[in-house]
Order: structure tokens, then C-alpha cells, then sequence
């Protein structure tokens, strides 16, 4: 593997309106381009405010494209078992020529049980669902006849080559090396009971192992591993927000099946897989995780330490700036100094 590039995630998690919500990410989107990020990823969530702002990601996605030139924009993830397989095609592919080829597609069976009731969709037949889905929005972007002797329209170009997929599972690994589609790997591992104490490398090495195996021969890895990353100019900055946002997510996580400590915050900084705290600290915790050194990208969101935007565009320019260079992570070829002078002029 080469050295990782770095993409910035979010939920659209800012405590403000959905509007604002949207206004914010876009601001932190344009952020991380100027400072040479490779790539944004928008995740998806149905009907609350509290786990995600986005049930749209394709529309929000069209608008990011117009407030920005280079970075790419990836759904992270589509929730595929609750939408129309032959319309998550077709949204993608005009986002996609929207944004002159900057779309990723990334794909996942979710989410939230009680959101899969107004879809009419059964929670624990949503592997099975996911698989049929998958297979009729593969044919539609490979231009295959999808039903009536229809084809989809406009055509996908090249971005069935641009279709990644969310799991949990060494199983998961396999089905996307298969396809020939990259990896997305989540910063909120769920534990098993029997290894409540396992890292996340312990967890996801195996994934990553099975998702190697299945590859086609001349297939290039795609492995993006999701972290939540804030950087902060002082630690008590960070543990203050962390006080606040971890113990709230951390109940969240309580209610679907997490098992978390609810004592020492530091405990709870561990158990979350937390990388928070002045460059130094946070390049050393990051540098600690085996599993980066086997991503293809590295995505980083402030979730769920969530502070304030300002803060937020702060940890972004850190991130690139003095904890990518110390860990010889990969920025765009734009100077620095440039950068820190546009975020300046915008801010």
C-alpha cells in the first residue's frame, strides 16, 4: 500500500436548522479542498436529526459540486435496501455529470431498524434485499437492460468503477473485493460480546484480509478507513467538547447494542476510538492504528466529539496541515501556505 490520501466525512451534525446544517457542511467541505483533501463523504440517514441531517445525500451532493472545483463527493453510505435501485442509478449519474466526474458511490445495508417501517422494508431481511438491490443498480451502471428493454439514460461512464461498500463483516470484505469495488471500513465497530476489548485493527484486519483474497487480478485496493479525528491548538479545548458530544453519542451507541464505559472520559475517548488533541497527540494516537497503514484513504470527521463550526474548520486545517505531513499522509499537490492564505481570505 501507498501512503493513504485523506478525505473529510460528516453527518451534517451541526446544532443548527437543516438548512444551516447543509450552509456549514458545505463551508466545511470547501474548507478541506483548500487545503488539498482528496475527497468529501456525506452519510445518509432517514428522519433523525440527532444520528444524521441527510436523507438526500444526491441532491446535497449536486450543491456541493457547484460550491467546489476538485475535491471528489461520495455518498458514505446510500442505506441501498430502502431506495429504488434503478433511481439511486440515475440520481448518481447526473450528480456525477454535474460535478464533472468527482462522484464516488459507496453503499451500505444500514441503519436504523425503525427507519426500514416507512419503507415497507423488513429490518432482518435487509442482507437478502441489499444483495437483489445491488445486483439490478450493477446492471443499470454496466448498461445492461434493466427491465421493458430499458437501458439507463444518460449513460454511467466510468462510474461503475467508482462503487464502494460499508461493512461490518469479513463476509462484507469478500463481497466487495469480489465486485471489484473499494472498502469502506466504519469508525464504530460494533464489539462483539466475547471481545469487548478488541481494537479496531483486531476487528478489521480480517477484513480487509478477505477483501484482498477476493479481488480480481489486476484489481487495485480501495480501502477507506473512517475515523473520528479532532484536532485541536489545546487539548482542553478538545476534552471540552468531548465531554459533552462523546457522552451524548455514547448513549446513542448504549441503545444499539454498544457496550460503552460510563465512567472516565479518557475510558470513554478509548472505547470510541477517539483521536483527539494538539497535532502531536492526535498524530501519535492515529499512528498507533495498525489498520491505517493498510488504507488506500484515510476519512476523518469530528463526529461524534462535534464542536463548534469554527473549531471544525480549525481541526480540518490542522489535520492537513501538521498531522498528515507527520505521518506521511497524502494532501493534493497545493502549497500550504497558499492554502492557510485562502482559508484566511474565506473565513
Amino acid at each position: 500500500m501507498t501512503a493513504p490520501t485523506l478525505a473529510f466525512f460528516t453527518r451534517l451534525l451541526d446544532e443548527a436548522p437543516p438548512a444551516e446544517r447543509y450552509r456549514l457542511a458545505t463551508d466545511q467541505i470547501r474548507h478541506a479542498e483548500r487545503f488539498g483533501v482528496g475527497r468529501a463523504w456525506v452519510a445518509q440517514h432517514h428522519f433523525r436529526a440527532a444520528e444524521g441531517g441527510l436523507p438526500a445525500p444526491f441532491v446535497f451532493l449536486a450543491h456541493a459540486a457547484a460550491a467546489t472545483s476538485e475535491i471528489r463527493l461520495g455518498t458514505g453510505v446510500v442505506t441501498l435496501p430502502l431506495e429504488d435501485p434503478v433511481r439511486v442509478a440515475e440520481d448518481a449519474v447526473v450528480a456525477d455529470l454535474l460535478s464533472d466526474g468527482r462522484i464516488d458511490l459507496g453503499l451500505g445495508s444500514g441503519g436504523t431498524p425503525s427507519s426500514f417501517v416507512p419503507f415497507g422494508q423488513d429490518v432482518s431481511a435487509k442482507a437478502a434485499v441489499y444483495d437483489e438491490k445491488l445486483a439490478v443498480l450493477l446492471d443499470a451502471l454496466a448498461g445492461r437492460e434493466i427491465g421493458g428493454g430499458n437501458t439507463l439514460y444518460p449513460p454511467a461512464g466510468s462510474l461503475a468503477e467508482r462503487v464502494w461498500q460499508a461493512t461490518f463483516s469479513p463476509a462484507g470484505g469478500t463481497r466487495a473485493g469480489v465486485h471489484g469495488h473499494g472498502l469502506l471500513l466504519s469508525r464504530t465497530q460494533p464489539r462483539p460480546a466475547d471481545a469487548l476489548g478488541a481494537s479496531l485493527a483486531d476487528l478489521q484486519h480480517p477484513i480487509i484480509d478477505r477483501y484482498l483474497e477476493a479481488l480480481p487480478d489486476g484489481v487495485a485496493p480501495r480501502v477507506t478507513a473512517s475515523r473520528t479525528v479532532f484536532v485541536a491548538d489545546d487539548r482542553a479545548d478538545a476534552l471540552r467538547f468531548a465531554e459533552v458530544g462523546l457522552r451524548r453519542a455514547a448513549e446513542g451507541l448504549r441503545r444499539s447494542g454498544h457496550h460503552l464505559p460510563d465512567g472516565a472520559l479518557d475510558d470513554l475517548i478509548a472505547a470510541t476510538d477517539t483521536h483527539l488533541g494538539t497535532p502531536e497527540e492526535v498524530a501519535t494516537s492515529l499512528a498507533a492504528d495498525s489498520t491505517l497503514s493498510r488504507a488506500t484513504e484515510v476519512a476523518f470527521q469530528v463526529h461524534s466529539v462535534d464542536a463548534p463550526h469554527d473549531f471544525v474548520l480549525r481541526s480540518i486545517e490542522l489535520f492537513a496541515t501538521e498531522v498528515a505531513p507527520v505521518l506521511d499522509w497524502s494532501v493534493r499537490d497545493r502549497s500550504l501556505e497558499t492554502a492557510s492564505r485562502l482559508g484566511k481570505e474565506t473565513s
